[in-house]
């Protein structure tokens, strides 16, 4: 064979194998923002809209009221969740860190204490709160009315912890016990100070 024809050859086989894979990355990638964008819902929400919620009562406690799940996987977003929570007076959310997601509360209306890491400070309607992941943090509505809050994740996972300790409205709240709150723990990636459960990081 002509030596010529032969480097000719040789010189299209790259420009071949170009031709055909990127067509197929391109497909791929096609295919994931499809999927990705199928998955994904346009939510128009009011106050009082989403999935909402009671919370199983630990023994001694009698009505620990509830929360409203807005945006999670299964309601609109694979990368991010979003609840609302209506917290009476002396209401706590006891000291907790995410493992792997970080966190902001806005608070709407109320007055709420807040320590993240080793910082603390009463806020108020229209305050934040920023809590980086794998950092600890708790919430005391100190004032003397009713304090909402709207909370939103980074990433989901904390919402099948919530999904675990809460029932449906229309459900009876059975008492949760330790055992259950632990395992509820693991499931939404979450840590309590209080609880027996091992933190993952003290581990490695």
């Amino acid at each position: 064979m002509n030596s010529r024809l032969v480097r000719t050859a040789l010189a299209t086989i790259p420009l071949l194998i170009v031709a055909i894979r990127f067509p197929q990355t391109q497909s791929v990638q096609s295919r994931t923002a499809t999927s990705s964008a199928a998955a994904a819902k346009p939510l128009l929400l009011e106050k009082n809209d989403g999935e909402r919620r009671l919370w199983r009562p630990e023994p001694g406690e009698t009505d620990p009221g509830g929360f409203i799940l807005k945006i999670t996987p299964q309601t609109g977003s694979q990368h991010l969740m979003l609840l609302t929570e209506d917290m009476p007076p002396g209401a706590v959310i006891p000291t907790h860190k995410h493992l792997g997601q970080d966190e902001m509360v806005l608070i709407e209306k109320g007055t709420i204490h807040a320590r993240v890491g080793d910082r603390e400070r009463d806020l108020h309607g229209g305050g934040l709160v920023f809590i980086p992941a794998f950092t600890w943090v708790s919430l005391k509505n100190v004032g003397d009315t009713t304090a909402s809050i709207v909370a939103i994740f980074s990433a989901p996972a904390f919402e099948d912890h919530l999904r675990c300790e809460s029932v449906p409205p229309n459900e009876k709240p059975a008492p949760i016990s330790r055992a259950e709150e632990n395992a509820c723990d693991r499931l939404g990636h979450v840590v309590y100070k209080d609880r027996s459960e091992e933190d993952p990081q003290k581990m490695k």
